[in-house]
């Protein structure tokens, strides 16, 4: 039996009204303007444009990126890793106060023969001593001198300008660091920083292996260099009009007559590479290129150290 028509002109029956998407319940005619699904007063959060339902909103917050900088690098409302750094070498100058063998024990030394005894007068006899150095094990002080500053208690006359030469270092470092922490974002500063230490206590060990330094100079030449290869690559001259940057060439001629000037170099040769390798990695894959360049730095670095290994541990 077929089934009855409808007469004609009678009404068509009323379609259901619409209702929430997770409360059938409830009849709404408000949609998500994204996903378009009915949602009530309970289930609708508003939006730029009339409302979003609960599981768009939140698929939104996940795939919202994160601010970068120029250069990759995830943005910092504060100087964190400057603020760290400079705390660890204040730390360990008060360490060297207390501890006045500290900087024998952990400064950058390539090779030479140490007392065993750090305290004991030189006039005592018979003196004990031992090899010590990179050359001869101690890997650490290649970062570790980096981290220490002169001593207030040496004998010599470096002693004065021992407090002088921690108050311009992290000065520097303040004022320098921030900066191209704010450039680059925590990461790819520590990365610079740590680069341009080991590259300014390589040259050290190539040239002058014999010699004890220590200082946070070579990294923040590093810093600098690093800082001008940025400036350069985002189109403006780091030195026009910038007082600090023409301060800071002064300072490094003059601590250059009391301080490792191979340190120094180093330093700032690494910061430049390291700098360039960061600058000028293409936005296709940044941060794949920029970790495999910085690789290779940190690679020619160990390359050379281990080159002189083999010369001074045999020789």
């Amino acid at each position: 039996m077929d089934a009855a028509e409808p007469a004609a002109g009678a009404p068509a029956p009323a379609a259901p009204s619409p209702t929430c998407y997770r409360h059938a319940d409830r009849e709404s005619y408000i949609r998500c303007s994204r996903c378009d699904r009915s949602v009530c007063p309970d289930c609708r959060r508003d939006a730029a444009v009339g409302y979003q339902c609960v599981e768009c909103v939140k698929s939104g917050h996940q795939s919202v990126r994160q601010a970068r900088t120029a250069f990759g690098g995830r943005i910092t409302s504060r100087p964190y890793a400057t603020l760290v750094l400079i705390a660890l070498n204040i730390a360990a100058y008060v360490v060297e106060v207390v501890r006045p063998e500290t900087v024998q024990q952990f400064g950058m030394l390539g090779a030479a023969m140490l007392p065993d005894n750090p305290n004991s007068d030189p006039y005592d006899m018979p003196m004990l001593f031992h090899q010590a150095g990179v050359a001869h094990g101690e890997w650490y002080r290649l970062l570790t001198g980096t981290f220490l500053h002169l001593s207030p208690n040496s004998d010599t006359f470096l002693g004065p300008m021992a407090v002088v030469h921690i108050v311009f270092n992290m000065y520097w470092l303040w004022s320098l660091g921030r900066v191209v922490e704010d450039r680059l974002g925590v990461l790819r500063f520590l990365g610079l920083y740590l680069l341009s230490a080991l590259g300014g206590s390589t040259l050290v060990y190539l040239i002058a292996p014999q010699t004890l330094t220590v200082g946070a100079s070579g990294a923040i030449f590093g810093l600098a260099g690093g800082y001008w290869i940025l400036s350069r690559r985002q189109g403006y001259d780091p030195l026009g009009g910038n007082q600090m940057m023409v301060t800071l060439l002064v300072w490094m001629v003059v601590s250059g007559t009391f301080a490792s000037w191979q340190g120094h170099l180093g330093g700032m040769l690494t910061g430049i590479a390291a700098g360039a390798a960061i600058a000028h990695a293409p936005r296709e894959q940044r941060g794949l290129v920029q970790a495999v360049l910085l690789s290779a730095v940190l690679l020619l670095l160990a390359t050379l150290i281990y080159a002189a290994t083999g010369h001074l541990a045999g020789s």
